[in-house]
């Protein structure tokens, strides 16, 4: 069975720095795209941060400069670390990663999107 599992989160004061961590457990085939979302309460989950397999990066412009996305592909682990955090930045986080399965004759499934299961961040002083 294959799961996204998320590390990280917290409690920081503004200015602190996070890191969330999340990993692909299960037998993979291949993983294209991993990204970070956030909702924040009463608002759309927005995305932060996606890194292609190739290691193309592009953020959402309230957090360029400020968080970096990173990806360990032997691993099968993505990483979002936040710096110059701001009380703004309090959400629920969630990976997401568009992968496929690795099939008993050794193919590989049609390519879904997966979801970790959320971390807390909150900024306060």
């Amino acid at each position: 069975q294959v799961q996204l599992v998320e590390f990280g989160g917290g409690l920081v004061q503004p200015g602190g720095s996070l890191r969330l961590s999340c990993a692909v457990s299960g037998s993979i085939f291949g993983i294209d795209y991993m990204r970070w979302y956030r909702q924040a309460p009463g608002k759309q989950r927005e995305l932060v941060a996606r890194i292609t397999s190739e290691g193309f990066r592009k953020y959402l412009d309230s957090v360029e400069g400020r968080y970096t996305i990173s990806r360990d592909n032997a691993k099968k682990t993505v990483y979002l670390q936040m710096n110059s955090l701001k009380p703004e930045d309090t959400a629920v986080y969630y990976c997401n990663a568009r992968l496929s399965k690795l099939l008993t004759a050794g193919w590989g499934s049609q390519y879904e999107d997966y979801w970790g299961q959320g971390a807390q961040v909150t900024v306060s002083s």
